[in-house]
């Protein structure tokens, strides 16, 4: 299944990213195989990664923004037993758990200086994820580098809200974009 998502990711090259649910409703119908969901809490996490799962997609969830969950690996085992195929966080360690559990992982990072990229480098490492992504995804010489240097793909998210954003990103190495702005989806 890793394989499976990281390939449609790949070759979507933008994924759609929901943060409501008038989104999601909105992306049922787009080709890309995987959404990244940006919302929901407890109660209803479950229910939106099956209405996902009914449309032939891939849930991949964002832990931190899930109201409920904590901080802790237990976030990606609560997500698993919804069904989640995959998991985002900016928490090493639940995307560590989340591997473990076999779910496709992506590590988000926020770069606003340089002690911040140094610790993309370095932390990805650690970690392993399948996919690091960094935010704000509009810096192409920072996107180069990264892309250059982790052992893993790049993704880029936050900020890219036209043509000209996603282009500069993949043509910098990102292997995909992720976005909310639904005027990109479909580029």
């Amino acid at each position: 299944m890793k394989e499976a998502i990281g390939r449609a990711i790949s070759e979507a090259g933008i994924i759609p990213a929901v943060k409501d649910a008038d989104a999601l409703g909105r992306c049922l119908s787009l080709e890309q195989d995987v959404v990244f969901v940006l919302f929901g809490d407890i109660c209803t996490i479950g229910e939106t990664i099956e209405t996902l799962h009914r449309a032939g997609k891939f849930a991949i969830v964002h832990a931190d923004l899930i109201g409920g969950l904590s901080a802790k690996e237990v976030a990606a085992d609560f997500l698993r037993a919804r069904g989640a195929d995959g998991v985002i966080s900016t928490r090493p360690q639940v995307v560590k758990r989340g591997g473990e559990l076999g779910m496709f992982t992506v590590l988000r990072f926020f770069v606003f200086d340089s002690l911040s990229l140094r610790s993309v480098e370095k932390t990805a490492a650690a970690v392993g994820p399948d996919m690091a992504e960094i935010l704000p995804g509009i810096m192409p010489r920072i996107v180069r580098r990264l892309s250059q240097h982790l052992p893993m793909p790049l993704l880029c998210g936050g900020l890219i809200e036209e043509k000209a954003d996603v282009l500069e990103a993949l043509g910098a190495g990102a292997v995909a974009i992720s976005s909310t702005r639904e005027e990109v989806w479909q580029l």
